[in-house]
């Protein structure tokens, strides 16, 4: 098969389409004939070098966590699922990577709804799974008040839209460019940055009747996440009253502040697919999308990676993988 592929660390401009061998599905996977694939921010890092889990790779290494496709092969012990099948979901990130091929092995996935795209089924996988993990971490519902520091990147956006058809009113920071896009997804927006909990009392104290009808039975942020990894964490302790009612998912410093790190495996967890389920069901009901930044074809995988590490980050970038057999 073909896939898209570096043999050494470097700049984008390491990536290249080339031959591969092809995988097949184990027990509980499903092997897919891909359609699209995101560009994940791990998969700059592991391509750069720049991450201890680079030393962990064999070159040449496949990127990708997230695709979308039709199921092609079966794996021991699946069952709900034919040969033929439409689906979108990920690769467990303890394999970090594969997805950038003509044919990807899914360790967890959901029918693929038809109201998303191929790209927008492509990009959903690893978000809401992280997003699905850290609501159910901190037990957003309809009585939360949730505050999202980073809310306008490829797992924030994800999250306000989880979050909001849980019944939560949220919060999301970001830059003022991005104030709109939070609003058209359900969030209040907020700029980041110094001075935030100031910010954001009085945005939570201001229950003017433009507000949404849910924030009315709101008080203050009793809960917090955070996505950006921007040194936040002792202000969202400060805004909530408490370390437990905090989670991040990029700052390392967590243990430091008492504050739960939501990192872990994705393959076969039933609360990813369990999250990949119910985002598809809130997309048929017209109450959830995925944000595609831009689309490109897998010849152009340079350039879409250069186009995912450039600000601002609304959205996910795609690899249209239709074109790999034409290799």
């Amino acid at each position: 098969m073909f896939a898209v592929q570096f043999e050494r660390f470097g700049p984008p401009g390491v990536l290249a389409v080339g031959s591969a061998p092809e995988p097949r599905p184990g027990p509980h996977q499903v092997r897919i004939a891909a359609r699209t694939a995101a560009v994940s921010p791990v998969d700059l890092g592991l391509r750069a070098g720049e991450t201890a889990m680079s030393r962990k790779l064999a070159l040449p290494h496949v990127p990708g966590v997230d695709a979308a496709g039709v199921i092609d092969e079966i794996g021991v012990d699946v069952t709900g699922y034919t040969v033929g099948d439409e689906v979108f979901g990920a690769v467990d990130v303890a394999r970090l990577g594969g997805a950038s091929a003509q044919f990807v092995v899914l360790d967890f996935w959901a029918a693929k709804p038809e109201s998303l795209s191929w790209a927008e089924a492509g990009a959903a996988g690893t978000s809401v799974e992280t997003a699905t993990r850290a609501l159910d971490l901190l037990d957003v519902d309809d009585r939360t008040t949730l505050l999202i520091d980073g809310a306008a990147g490829g797992v924030g956006c994800i999250t306000v839209q989880l979050a909001v058809a849980r019944g939560a009113r949220v919060i999301g920071t970001a830059r003022p460019e991005s104030h709109g896009f939070l609003e058209d997804l359900g969030a209040e927006p907020v700029d980041y940055g110094p001075g935030l909990p100031a910010r954001v009392r009085a945005l939570a104290a201001d229950y003017s009747p433009g507000l949404p009808a849910r924030a009315l039975a709101r008080g203050p942020v009793n809960r917090a996440l955070d996505v950006a990894g921007a040194g936040s964490l002792a202000e969202l302790i400060d805004l909530t009253g408490a370390a437990d009612r905090v989670v991040t998912l990029a700052d390392f410093t967590a243990a430091d502040h008492g504050v739960r790190l939501s990192t872990g495996r994705l393959g076969g967890q039933p609360d990813g697919v369990h999250g990949l389920a119910t985002a598809a069901a809130l997309a048929e009901q017209g109450r959830f999308r995925v944000p595609v930044r831009e689309t490109y074809p897998a010849a152009r995988a340079a350039e879409a990676h250069e186009t995912a590490a450039k600000p601002p980050r609304r959205g996910k970038v795609v690899l249209d993988l239709n074109d790999l057999g034409q290799h």
